[in-house]
């Protein structure tokens, strides 16, 4: 039962940021993704590689993880948010 900190080094990525992100998960192995919200892009592309999504989770990495294992956290089966959710900080709108 691990976890690892990385910098996303997608963040500053003008298209794509979602996808680049959840590939580079992958590569470093994770099975699975716990976070509060997932767009489409990442959600394709996690699931694609076979990696469980799960939303809709605050607090710690400690508590979060706690929870997974006594599996109180479920498989999300379906993106949480638009697409550049929280971009700029437009919250979900799309840029003009």
């Amino acid at each position: 039962m691990e976890f690892k900190a990385v910098q996303n080094t997608a963040i500053a990525s003008m298209h794509g940021t979602g996808i680049q992100a959840a590939q580079f998960i992958r590569n470093e192995g994770a099975t699975a993704v716990i976070t509060g919200n997932v767009g489409p892009n990442a959600f394709q592309a996690l699931s694609a590689a076979g990696v469980k999504v799960i939303t809709g989770v605050s607090g710690t990495v400690r508590e979060a993880v706690e929870r997974y294992k006594r599996g109180e956290l479920n498989e999300t089966g379906a993106p949480t948010v638009g697409g550049h959710f929280g971009v700029g900080g437009r919250r979900g709108q799309r840029w003009r």
